[in-house]
């Protein structure tokens, strides 16, 4: 069950009041959960939008399962979950500081560095040539960007892995054991990729290889934050000392776009400890590298 979305349709979604999204959501949930015979769960992160879904879907299937993973969360997040009920707790088999010695450092985006760790590492004169030049088309698909370009003779390592072995790893042996389908909070307005995927397959794409529901895609910021305050939702404080984003609190994917103060720098005066822990593995002098400043 894939449905191509038009542009405007998405844009038609976005401007809809709160009480419309949250019946398109219920909708969407409920479509999951009767495609899948209810062995569905909610991907719940502690961060404001899967704490918002797990709502949601807790209103419509009070014992649906969230599932946890236990990477590098900020405090507050972990002790959010921790007050949260029914929660299963998975842990990755390799820590992040295991995944930068043997991958190299997440920066700049999932796809850049996706692409730089290719092309120090592949194999394939082919595969090389399309990262640092492009393909034949016009739009030169698939070329590292001319402004990143200096990061493949970068003294560090660069990739994405740490993001599958933190992330899609204990996801993936989770649904392989269990065989439910996860429903997660994503939203396209947080990225380029959940954007084309959201038009390519709508809000559920359940008979694909991977299947998934992102019953929350079509949301803005604000009606999250609309939603947390009219149903009086408990989330995380720590979107109450300033953070927007709360992944892995050292992942450097979209630093660079942040104005001061940015997560680091707040990080410096909230969590001084998990700010040292950062320098001692060697951060600074990669986030110093892309012009990243962290003090």
């Amino acid at each position: 069950m894939t449905n191509k979305i038009e542009h405007w349709q998405l844009l038609s979604r976005q401007a809809q009041p709160l009480e419309m999204k949250i019946r398109m959501t219920q909708t969407r949930i409920r479509a999951a959960h009767d495609h899948w015979n209810g062995d569905v769960y909610v991907s719940y992160s502690g961060g404001m939008d899967s704490t918002v879904l797990l709502h949601i879907a807790r209103e419509l299937y009070p014992s649906i399962p969230a599932v946890f993973i236990k990477s590098l969360p900020y405090p507050e997040i972990w002790e959010h979950v921790q007050a949260t009920p029914g929660v299963t707790v998975l842990r990755p088999k390799k820590t992040f500081p295991q995944i930068v010695r043997e991958y190299g450092w997440p920066i700049v985006s999932k796809e850049n560095s996706q692409k730089i760790y290719e092309v120090r590492t592949t194999k394939s004169d082919k595969l090389r040539r399309k990262r640092m030049h492009g393909d034949n088309t016009r739009r030169r698909s698939g070329k590292i960007p001319d402004k990143w370009m200096y990061l493949i003779d970068a003294p560090f390592k660069i990739s994405d892995r740490c993001c599958y072995w933190m992330k899609k790893s204990p996801a993936q042996a989770y649904q392989g054991q269990s065989k439910r389908c996860p429903v997660l909070g994503a939203r396209v307005q947080e990225s380029r990729f959940r954007l084309q995927s959201y038009i390519r397959h709508g809000c559920n794409a359940l008979d694909v290889r991977k299947p998934r529901s992102w019953p929350l895609a079509f949301w803005r910021d604000e009606d999250i934050w609309e939603y947390v305050r009219q149903f009086s939702v408990p989330y995380s404080r720590i979107y109450d000392m300033g953070y927007k984003r709360t992944g892995c609190f050292p992942c450097a994917f979209g630093a660079h776009m942040e104005k001061e103060p940015n997560r680091y720098q707040r990080m410096k005066s909230t969590h001084p400890k998990l700010h040292e822990w950062c320098g001692n593995l060697g951060l600074w002098e990669v986030l110093e590298y892309i012009g990243v400043p962290h003090e």
